[in-house]
């Protein structure tokens, strides 16, 4: 038993349970961590039911949002030690490619590549619905002491939300808009707010109730309000919104996004569709100059996003409405799947 730890196996789509299993060795340039926490993120159920635009190798320990303890070294560490709290990323580029050369990790040209070096946590390689696993010091970054696990574990999430929002800048006293009320649309909506801008959040129910406890200046309900655009121009007195996050995914998104932009306005499709074609207003953004960004994962920014959480500038706790034991793992997902007692960010604790 002490060289066993308790893990989600992934044996075939929808069948998955905890197991004893062994518990890894650190590589060279790896360290073990002690997973203390980790957050159910929304590309986790297709994974585990087998319609995942990723398909692993299977059995599989899926999981990528987490944060833990420095348990041991690889060969080679030396800019971490036994003890240190950190927080992860999913995305470990090979680091020589021409793409990760140019900061664009997550972009890798080796991406899947195992014997090129490239590790996508939770995706390609096991991830960490586990209580330890094994991750190169590339996708560690250190927490301070007033930063709890739990909030920690949402630092891959939030960056892509800070990726967001370096691509398109923020106009300091300008508007942003932000729609899709979920986790990532809350936090993109914050860390908008938190470099100027008057925000504008689109949702519905007890998430855009949310959205206005944590900062969003306006909020528009899609489910009283059809004409989005519309009502978007009439906060901004008829200009439109300096930026728009489109975090939903939703059909028709992308539309309302481009056409609720101001012109010369910066539009970041955020949201992952379950559509691969659709059709969007192409002359409107030809003319009005309209630039459109696809923001994926969270390169170079986890600092900056451990940096305003521990400030108190971007509330992540605040987005966290569950937490379960590793062992009660089907019973988180099947909460977060159905949105069941208001679920929004689920935390599992492999150690509880």
């Amino acid at each position: 038993m002490q060289n066993k730890m308790k893990a989600v196996i992934m044996t075939a789509p929808n069948q998955y349970g905890v197991e004893l299993v062994d518990i890894p060795k650190p590589a060279p340039g790896e360290v073990l961590v002690k997973i203390m926490s980790v957050a159910i993120c929304g590309s986790d159920p297709p994974l585990l039911a087998g319609e995942s635009y990723q398909t692993p190798t299977l059995p599989f320990t899926p999981g990528h949002e987490f944060s833990g303890i420095v348990e041991a070294l690889g060969d080679g560490v030396t800019d971490l030690k036994v003890g240190d709290r950190i927080a992860g990323e999913s995305h470990c580029g090979c680091g020589y490619c021409y793409n990760c050369k140019s900061g664009s990790y997550n972009l890798c040209l080796n991406f899947g590549k195992l014997d090129k070096g490239h590790r996508h946590y939770g995706f390609t390689t096991n991830g960490c619905y586990a209580q330890y696993n094994s991750y190169n010091i590339k996708t560690l970054h250190k927490i301070p002491d007033n930063l709890s696990y739990d909030e920690a574990a949402l630092c891959d999430p939030a960056g892509t939300s800070f990726n967001a929002v370096t691509l398109t800048g923020v106009t300091a006293g300008g508007y942003s808009l932000t729609i899709g009320d979920g986790p990532i649309g809350i936090l993109t909506m914050q860390f908008a707010r938190s470099m100027g801008s008057k925000t504008i959040m689109v949702g519905c129910g007890n998430r855009l109730a949310m959205s206005k406890k944590l900062g969003a200046d306006y909020t528009i309900d899609f489910t009283k309000t059809a004409d989005i655009p519309g009502a978007v121009m009439e906060i901004t007195d008829g200009l439109g919104a300096d930026e728009v996050f489109e975090c939903s995914g939703a059909p028709g998104t992308t539309t309302q996004a481009i056409q609720s932009v101001r012109r010369g306005g910066q539009v970041a499709l955020v949201g992952m569709s379950s559509i691969t074609e659709m059709m969007v207003p192409v002359r409107s953004v030809i003319l009005d100059q309209i630039h459109i960004h696809g923001v994926r994962a969270n390169p170079n920014v986890t600092k900056n996003v451990i940096s305003l959480f521990a400030d108190g500038k971007v509330n992540a706790a605040g987005v966290i409405t569950h937490r379960f034991p590793l062992d009660d793992i089907k019973q988180a997902v099947e909460l977060f799947v159905n949105n069941k007692d208001e679920a929004m960010k689920v935390i599992i604790h492999p150690w509880d």
